[in-house]
């Protein structure tokens, strides 16, 4: 099973990359960030999916939902403000991952300053 931690962009559910959502409508488990995504964004997720609200748990509890679902032989997304190479723990969440030897990749998002260049139409 894989971890797969997934930009969502600046936060519009229309500006998702088509792997992302892929991902989000096949995963039996999301972990997302109340407080950065917008509703909309999840509505991409398949209806019985385990939805995890992290903004109140730390990394530790992040990463044992993380581990808790690998040992269950689900798939889960980490869906992840903006890129996930860009202000997120992906480097101390992929460190935990690996120590338990659970498998993980990346799907990068469409950047926030990307879309916030387009939105004033500057490039």
């Amino acid at each position: 099973m894989t971890v797969h931690f997934v930009g969502s962009g600046p936060g519009a559910a229309d500006l998702l990359t088509l792997r992302a959502v892929n991902l989000l409508r096949g995963a039996p488990v999301v972990l997302y960030a109340g407080t950065y995504l917008d509703a909309e964004i999840l509505a991409h997720c398949k209806g019985d999916a385990e939805l995890i609200d992290t903004q109140h748990l730390d990394l530790d509890q992040i990463t044992a939902h993380l581990v808790d679902a690998d040992r269950r032989g689900l798939d889960a997304v980490r869906l992840c403000s903006g890129d996930p190479s860009l202000y997120s723990a992906l480097t101390e969440q992929t460190r935990r991952l690996d120590a338990e030897s659970v498998a993980w990749d990346v799907t990068p998002g469409v950047p926030a300053y990307a879309a916030a260049a387009a939105t004033l139409a500057r490039n």
